[in-house]
């Protein structure tokens, strides 16, 4: 190039374009450009641009041993960015510095928030279990306290329990003949050997449940009793809730688990189960109510859950000589009489003692050509029955006709028990 090199620079906020002397004009340049030429270091030119960038063109003789002046000093305007470009530098390391500054800061608080995060979750945790614990021991203090409250009732109940053995221990001591109720007499004792002065009963031996409600038992269940005509004693169940307690329950039907469809001798004596289906026996239900003015109650209920009951004023038994013949008067009660009107006077029947009306009703009762009232007919489950393929002389099911005016519906549960007919419950135990 003419013996000329080219040179470019490239600084910061400033363009110098070397060029050789030969092909510059003065059409090169803008009108703020400045020339200057020298004769032995050649000429150079400045301008600048419109985006604030130095634009610097110089041309170089090739001298080796000649040493230029220094020509590349930059006008006011390239002084002026010089100094901004540096001042942006210092405030870009600062920014940096401050940028470090402000992410190690930005860690710390991540840092913390995290242990913060941390430690609530632990504390929510902590809070959980406790909150469990407190339900758990309220949970156990409820069953605490119905744990005491039962507990305070049995406690109650054995007291008062206590209190009325105390009071029988007591009468005993005073005459200690009657110990029925703590040995029992042996069913081996016949009735001759009972009637000796050491085993016969004592007067002030329970006769029957009223009995046992007046010496302070208040708790329906099985008990012994001492008729006091019989001298035998017999289990019977008594029931202390119904309309004030102190019954005698002397027949029920409530499952069908028990065949009623028995002989003389064991509708005599008895049978069946006393916490279920039984019958008390007719020459107990004498000795009974020969000892006093008796009432007869009988409850009853359908399949649809409805009760009703009858309950006559007075109520015997005879004695087997006159075929245990019945009396009964006096009715009341939600139910109709199916039972006084028709049956009073009547004896006893059994399907074994060639009675047509036991035979028909498979069971035992004072029938009457042959009933309006029947407890001790064939259980049928469902109420309506049909006697067709099974008995077709007549119907043969548990009856109160004037309830459901059939005798072809048969009776869900019924009972029948007695007390005496100047009974009054009392009103504490």
């Amino acid at each position: 190039m003419e013996g000329r090199n080219l040179l470019l620079l490239v600084l910061t906020g400033l363009r110098i374009w070397l060029l050789p002397g030969a092909g510059a004009s003065d059409d090169d340049h803008s009108e703020h450009t400045h020339r200057v030429s020298t004769s032995q270091c050649g000429e150079y030119s400045n301008q600048v641009l419109e985006d604030g960038m130095c634009r610097l063109i110089a041309t170089l003789p090739q001298l080796d041993d000649q040493r230029c002046p220094d020509m590349f000093r930059c006008t006011d305007e390239v002084s002026y960015w010089l100094h901004e470009n540096e001042e942006r530098k210092q405030q870009i390391l600062a920014l940096r510095e401050t940028v470090s500054e402000l992410q190690e800061e930005l860690r710390n608080h991540r840092h913390r928030v995290k242990v913060l995060e941390l430690q609530t979750e632990e504390k929510n945790r902590v809070n959980s279990s406790l909150e469990q614990r407190f339900h758990e021991l309220e949970e156990h203090y409820v069953e605490a306290s119905t744990l005491l409250h039962i507990q305070g009732s049995l406690i109650y109940d054995l007291q008062a329990q206590i209190h009325n053995l105390t009071l029988l221990v007591e009468k005993v001591k005073r005459n200690p003949g009657c110990m029925i109720n703590i040995v029992r007499t042996s069913p081996l004792i016949s009735a001759q050997e009972a009637l000796h002065p050491e085993v016969q009963h004592v007067r002030n031996c329970p006769i029957d449940c009223a009995s046992i409600y007046y010496n302070g038992v208040r708790r329906s269940g099985v008990y012994t009793v001492v008729p006091s005509l019989g001298a035998m004693p017999v289990e019977v169940y008594c029931d202390m809730d119904t309309e004030g307690g102190g019954w005698t329950v002397i027949q029920r039907r409530q499952d069908g688990t028990v065949n009623f469809d028995r002989s003389w001798k064991e509708y005599k004596e008895g049978f069946g189960d006393l916490h279920s289906e039984y019958w008390l026996g007719n020459e107990h239900i004498h000795d009974l109510t020969s000892q006093g003015d008796y009432s007869l109650r009988i409850d009853l209920e359908d399949w649809n859950g409805k009760h009703k009951y009858a309950l006559y004023q007075s109520f015997r038994v005879d004695d087997e000589d006159t075929q245990y013949r019945l009396h009964v008067s006096g009715h009341s009660g939600t139910a109709e009489d199916s039972f006084s009107w028709y049956h009073d006077k009547q004896g006893f029947s059994t399907p074994d003692t060639g009675n047509i009306c036991a035979e028909i009703s498979h069971g035992g009762w004072w029938y009457h050509q042959c009933f309006y009232a029947n407890l001790n007919g064939i259980y049928y489950k469902g109420g309506r029955y049909s006697p067709k393929g099974r008995n077709p002389l007549g119907p043969d099911g548990i009856v109160w006709f004037t309830w459901k005016e059939s005798d072809y519906y048969s009776l869900r549960k019924v009972s029948m028990m007695i007390r005496p007919r100047t009974f009054r419950p009392h009103l504490s135990p």
